[in-house]
């Protein structure tokens, strides 16, 4: 027995979502997509039992939009034992350390099954470290007792929304939904929040350019520091519109059905073929580092007098408690917020841009690679299918020679845009930052097309016997 045998059978000692008797309608599974949102949001506001308030500046709010968190509340760990669980499962089966055919239902299931097993084990692991690690500040044995296991929990009870939408009950996944969710949040509380900015006025950008209308003080709210402003709230709308042009745009490949007599039809590729993968690779790559070497500063390094932990990063403790990077690699790698970072320091900015790009590019021609989106993999599915391309050869070998062409330079323009988009959102200070613009409006498109799909098998009965169901 295997070890994803070991954690496929763990499953079952595991609580579970059953999956409905018969299939709920669209309006069905919005009501309970709907439910699962808005609890999900109420976790997300319960503090945790046993802990006192750190507020100020969040260094980690790119990683806490990825994976839909939130400091110092029940979400603290939000879908990160979800993703890290699948992220490393996709992984070892696509790099073949695995075998496994994602194809046949008994393996599916079974691989599943030993990603929710792996991720409650990453729950727990993930809670260890926030306490040991002194997130929270000086602990007893009871606290951190308390605090570990009302992670874990809350983390477990995720993992049972992401089953419950998956199994049919809503629509799409508890990930995709809780980082819209979250992202969303922070646009709207970024554009209309009232609430006070650290050097006057409010911290929503049009509350305060509707404030400063009649008080004079117009400058202030087009460029701000520390707080949304007017430059980075048009920058959000202008690269969204951006961002949803080049997810419409498709490079169409003529193919024929072999099985249909020849009928002719188009394969679409992607423009931005690997999607925001890239970056957000890149961007956990950051957190995960900007995590790490907050860990290591508080443990080894708190007086920055550690000449060899101080080229990882030193910190300084802000009024509000948290740690903010001041130098070293981990400084000149966290994303810079506003115009006001390009005049505070250049380098920094032009440090980090050059690293995230070329990261980008690098972790986007490894994704094509191991998820099955090579130029091979493509082939043999075409041929698989029963699609032809007119005028060559039906082999993989040409086949894949002829997808190369659009593929890897479409992966690597890909990487780029993407990666320039995040950049420029986050240089200008855009609501919501680069990663979670690129994440939400990904997630969208998604939400569209299953709504699309499913309003038209509901309209057309006969769809549905055509697809199988």
């Amino acid at each position: 027995m295997g070890l994803l045998d070991i954690l496929a059978n763990a499953s079952y000692i595991l609580p579970t979502v059953e999956k409905p008797a018969r299939k709920p309608s669209l309006y069905e599974r919005l009501f309970w997509t709907g439910i699962v949102l808005v609890l999900y949001l109420v976790m997300a506001n319960i503090s945790l039992y046993g802990i006192p308030y750190r507020g100020g500046e969040d260094p980690l709010l790119v990683m806490r939009l990825i994976f839909a968190s939130r400091h110092g509340t029940l979400m603290e760990l939000g879908i990160g034992p979800i993703v890290t669980a699948g992220l490393i499962m996709q992984i070892i089966v696509g790099s073949k350390l695995i075998s496994l055919d994602l194809s046949d239902p008994e393996e599916r299931s079974k691989f599943t099954a030993a990603q929710k097993t792996l991720a409650v084990i990453f729950s727990i692991v993930e809670a260890g470290a926030y306490v040991f690690a002194g997130a929270y500040g000086p602990l007893n044995a009871y606290q951190q007792i308390a605090i570990i296991t009302q992670l874990t929990v809350a983390a477990i009870i995720v993992i049972l929304f992401d089953e419950m939408l998956q199994k049919g009950w809503g629509l799409g996944s508890g990930v995709s939904l809780f980082i819209l969710a979250g992202v969303a949040e922070e646009v709207v509380w970024g554009a209309f929040s009232p609430a006070p900015a650290p050097q006057g006025g409010y911290w929503g950008s049009i509350v305060q350019l509707v404030s400063s209308i009649g008080s004079g003080t117009l400058l202030y709210t087009i460029v701000r520091r520390n707080a949304p402003d007017l430059v980075g709230t048009i920058a959000s709308f202008v690269l969204l519109f951006i961002l949803i042009y080049l997810e419409g745009v498709r490079i169409e490949i003529p193919v024929t059905y072999q099985r249909a007599r020849g009928l002719k039809s188009r394969v679409p590729l992607k423009f931005i073929y690997v999607s925001n993968v890239p970056v957000l690779f890149a961007s956990i790559f950051y957190s995960d580092l900007v995590f790490f070497s907050r860990i290591l500063w508080m443990k080894f390094n708190p007086d920055n007098s550690n000449i060899l932990l101080n080229i990882i990063g030193t910190y300084n403790v802000t009024e509000g408690g948290q740690p903010v990077p001041t130098g070293g690699l981990v400084y000149y790698m966290t994303p810079p917020r506003g115009l006001f970072s390009i005049f505070g320091d250049s380098i920094r900015v032009l440090t980090y841009s050059v690293m995230l790009i070329i990261l980008s590019v690098v972790f986007g021609v490894m994704w094509v690679e191991i998820s099955g989106m090579d130029p091979r993999t493509q082939a043999e599915q075409m041929i698989k299918s029963g699609l032809d391309v007119p005028g060559m050869r039906r082999s993989i070998k040409i086949l894949e020679k002829m997808l190369s062409k659009y593929i890897y330079p479409l992966t690597v323009l890909s990487s780029l845009i993407v990666a320039i988009i995040a950049v420029l959102a986050d240089i200008l200070g855009a609501l919501g930052t680069g990663m979670g613009l690129l994440l939400a409006v990904g997630i969208v498109y998604q939400y569209y097309g299953m709504i699309s799909y499913e309003r038209a098998l509901e309209a057309y009965p006969l769809l549905r016997r055509l697809v199988g169901e």
